[in-house]
Order: C-alpha cells, then structure tokens, then sequence
C-alpha cells in the first residue's frame, strides 16, 4: 500500500506538539477547526470534543492515522451510526459483503476487511470513538455573537461564543485579547452580570432566530453589547 506524504503532517517530532491547554466545557466549530494536523488533531462527532493528538503521535507511522489527519478539524458524525454511534456499515457492491463505512479510507482501530487489508493491532483495545480518555469537552448547540466593549480604551471586540458558556468562560476567552479581563466589572445596561450565569440567564437574548425569520442579512444582525468597567486594579488577572 503506497501512502503519499500528507501535508498536514507537520513533522514526527514531538517538539511540534501544542502546548497544554486549560479544557473547556464547550468549544465553538471555529475553536475545532484551527486544531488541524497530526501534531494538533482535535475532531468533533456527536456533540463531544476528542483531541486525538496523542494516539495520532503514538501511531504516526500507520497509514491508518491518515483519514484521521485528513479530517483533523471537522465534525465526522456522517463517520458513525446515529443508534449505535458505532462506525457505520455498508454492502459492498463487488462482494455484497458487510463492511465499514469509511468515507476517507480505513482508520486506527477499525478491524481489517478483506484478505488484502492492513492489520490495525490496536483493534483489540476500547476505540478512540468510546475512549473517555480523549474526550476534552462538548460541542456548542448554538453559537452566538457577543461585542465585548472596553470602557477604559473605548475598544471593541466581537466574540463567538457557545450560547452555553458563562459569562466567566467568556471572561476566560477574552483574556487572549485582554489578559486583563478580571481586572474589569462586566456590565449590560449599567447592571453587573452574573459572572456564574449565561447570556440568556443575564437577561441577554439571542435574537438571531428572529432575524432569520425575519429574512434580515446576516450582515445587519443586532448583536448586544457587554460593557467592561477597569476596577484599578491589576493584580487581579
């Protein structure tokens, strides 16, 4: 089997890897899809998260690892069936025989089909698909847009964030525009958020379904406005 040289695969070396990361509850599609090569390789199926980064490390050399690669930063759901979220079957047409759904080629862990197949010897270990181990979280059931407006600067930033999230998780992702960000009250209106609420719960709604329904360009969608309030102090981070 010849395997031609993937140019998501970044380098063997284990000094390619990212550096550790603090997990989430929720991820956005957009926070999956930057995770998109053999040394970063996070899928989504299901709702769950998975970085499948260090067994795509530990089996790099498989040609196995490859539709991983190849999917690395996607949802794969279409991969599994709805009822067993197990990898789904098909009949093949030459044999009429029973075999995997392999949309991008066999992948780690399914078992081998056909004479001619390559062996996967993890087979026989839980498959990364029911493995807790590389669950890091949950994908969002709805993203919404969030202006983040600073006070003190008078700059404003639009964040995507799981409708899910709290208004703390959201403090956590501005603070890669703001390491700051806890320095700040967090405000709606002149009123203190619950840092322990979402956006919905604070009385911020998404209004999106209406500007659908509405026929509205997305362009032109309304989108609510957090206030942030320096408290002068910096050693709060």
């Amino acid at each position: 089997m010849i395997v031609k040289e993937n140019p998501k695969i970044q380098g063997n070396n284990k000094q390619f890897l990212p550096a550790p990361y603090k997990k989430k509850r929720y991820y956005t599609p957009q926070d999956i899809k930057v995770h998109n090569t053999a040394n970063d390789c996070w899928l989504s199926f299901f709702n769950k998260v998975i970085d499948l980064t260090p067994l795509i490390q530990a089996s790099i050399s498989s040609p196995l690892c490859k539709p991983l690669i190849d999917a690395a930063g996607t949802d794969i759901t279409y991969w599994f069936d709805s009822q067993t979220r197990e990898p789904r079957k098909k009949i093949d047409l030459q044999t009429g025989q029973e075999v995997y759904y392999c949309p991008l080629g066999q992948f780690l862990h399914i078992p081998p089909q056909g004479p001619n197949s390559t062996i996967d010897a993890s087979a026989t270990l839980v498959p990364w698909w029911r493995n807790p181990e590389y669950q890091i979280g949950l994908l969002s059931y709805k993203v919404r847009k969030i202006k983040i407006v600073n006070m003190l600067s008078d700059h404003e930033d639009v964040l995507v964030v799981p409708s899910e999230e709290t208004i703390n998780e959201i403090l956590e992702r501005y603070k890669t525009i703001n390491y700051h960000a806890a320095s700040y009250t967090w405000k709606r209106m002149s009123i203190p958020l619950d840092m322990d609420k979402n956006l919905e719960e604070n009385g911020i709604p998404d209004e999106t379904v209406e500007f659908e329904e509405l026929d509205i360009p997305e362009t032109e969608w309304y989108i609510p406005a957090i206030h942030l309030y320096f408290n002068d102090d910096l050693t709060v981070a």
